[in-house]
């Protein structure tokens, strides 16, 4: 496996939450209710998942390594900044399901922020496959690939971390506002 590979596979399990958000934020839209526990999974796992993990793994070590040959520098900046949106999105989400929790009619706003973070998910993931497949290709020899998949693995609270959110997708995929 190469370290390509490994931020694939975290991809299929970023379209997996996309998914889950899709039927969350069509939910919220139709009036049903989504058990505020659930919406906090979905947050964790847009924060210790997604930003913790896989943006630290592309910011950290892949578009590093990328950008230190002077190629898709352009893209790698764009990145970056859909990064910080993303950060952005998931801390609006956040917020307002606090307020919504403590009381106040904040349906909407976490119904339009998650859309807002499905969106942005299938646009981010679509342009990073491609880049993907251009670093894979053209730029990262097989030492460089197999020494960041190391790096990658080396941190066993990261693969813990991956479990539990693999389980917390498991979770939500199986709950009955999912089903219906």
């Amino acid at each position: 496996m190469s370290a390509t590979e490994i931020l694939r596979n975290d991809h299929k399990q970023m379209r997996r939450l996309e998914k889950i958000i899709i039927q969350c934020y069509t939910k919220l839209y139709a009036e049903q209710n989504i058990p505020f526990s659930d919406l906090e999974k979905i947050v964790v796992i847009m924060s210790e998942f997604l930003d913790a993990i896989h943006y630290s793994r592309e910011e950290d070590a892949y578009f590093a390594c990328v950008g230190s040959y002077g190629s898709l520098k352009e893209e790698i900046q764009a990145f970056m900044i859909e990064h910080e949106f993303s950060r952005r999105i998931a801390n609006n989400i956040s917020g307002y399901l606090q307020k919504w929790k403590e009381g106040e009619n904040e349906r909407e706003p976490v119904a339009r922020f998650l859309k807002t973070y499905a969106i942005y998910l299938n646009d981010h993931m679509t342009k990073e496959d491609k880049f993907f497949d251009t670093a894979e290709k053209q730029i990262l020899s097989p030492e460089e690939e197999k020494m960041m998949y190391e790096e990658f693995r080396a941190v066993n609270a990261v693969v813990a971390k991956l479990d539990e959110m693999i389980k917390s997708l498991d979770y939500l995929e199986q709950t009955s506002w999912m089903k219906n």
